[in-house]
């Protein structure tokens, strides 16, 4: 007998592939976004409601979140293979449900947050809600949020 659980979980992973899809720029947001979704920021109070605002907030966050370019190492290379800081570390896909556990760094400060992602049975993201520690990191990326928001708010 197939639980109710284990029949959406394939829904979920298909979320998450595109959601890598979106990061790595190969898929549009709004493809996988519900036009009522709800968008949870580490730093609001209230939660942001609808597509466009939740787009801004998560377009906002690509531009803050890749994080610190890797270092050079002492023979003259990269210590990572990777264009940033940035990397999910570990994922729980259940249900209708995906935690993403991340790391990164900025501005030298080490930050750790989960994305919890909520997707409907058409495969679109219901709700994203965003989580940060420790303290400092949330006021790091609160500081550059509002300003990234500002300057996307700015663009012509």
């Amino acid at each position: 007998m197939t639980k109710k659980s284990d029949s959406k979980t394939g829904l979920i992973k298909d979320v998450y592939k595109k959601w890598h899809h979106v990061l790595n720029g190969e898929l549009e947001i709004d493809e996988i976004l519900h036009p009522d979704c709800i968008f949870w920021s580490p730093v609001l109070f209230h939660p942001q409601k609808g597509r466009e605002l939740t787009k801004m907030y998560l377009s906002a966050a690509s531009l803050v979140f890749p994080g610190d370019e890797p270092k050079e190492s002492e023979n003259g290379g990269k210590e990572e293979t990777e264009s940033s800081s940035f990397r999910y570390t570990k994922r729980v896909l259940d249900g209708s449900h995906a935690v993403l556990e991340f790391e990164t760094s900025i501005d030298g400060l080490h930050v750790n947050g989960v994305d919890i992602i909520t997707c409907d049975d058409t495969g679109l993201i219901v709700e994203f809600k965003v989580m940060l520690r420790p303290r400092q990191a949330l006021e790091k990326v609160s500081e550059q949020m509002m300003s990234m928001i500002e300057s996307l708010d700015h663009t012509p």
